[in-house]
């Protein structure tokens, strides 16, 4: 009897976990590029490959000094479709603006935390700023990759 009802508070637990990660939002049109979800509709980040300058004090340089793409959320939610991209090791940062393009320095870099959580069991994810952004350029990029996915919070 108490193994019974283990067994059912086990099953009912699973299937509210189930409904809590529920996505009924628009999908990404392409695998593995992030998109700013806003209201109902989803905007195609910037993809681009920042380019690797220095040796010993690394710096990644995106051309132009500003994103197309914008957001007037301090707290944007990012959804993909991952195909090859491991979600949960995307990392997002601030970009510094030097002589007309975007920039960063690996040795004063600092991630800003991601909250990443599996949508669907088909590859959808959502990936939510921890804390507010405030108004600047923004890369978010797997670890270890040149990959960019940029947009400009204002």
């Amino acid at each position: 009897m108490v193994m019974t009802r283990r067994i059912l508070l086990v099953l009912m637990a699973m299937g509210l976990a189930g409904l809590a990660q529920r996505y009924d939002g628009p999908k990404p049109p392409k695998k593995d590029v992030l998109y700013l979800l806003q209201a109902s509709k989803l905007i195609e980040t910037e993809a681009v490959e920042a380019r690797q300058e220095g040796k010993n004090d690394v710096t990644y340089a995106i051309a132009g000094a500003s994103s197309p793409v914008t957001t007037p959320m301090a707290e944007p939610i990012f959804i993909i479709q991952a195909e090859k991209i491991v979600p949960e090791r995307i990392q997002l940062y601030r970009l510094e603006l030097k002589g007309g393009r975007r920039e960063l320095q690996v040795k004063r870099a600092h991630a800003i935390q991601l909250e990443v959580t599996r949508i669907s069991s088909d590859g959808l994810w959502k990936l939510e700023v921890a804390k507010s952004l405030e108004p600047g350029e923004y890369s978010l990029s797997p670890k270890d990759s040149n990959q960019a996915f940029c947009f400009q919070e204002r």
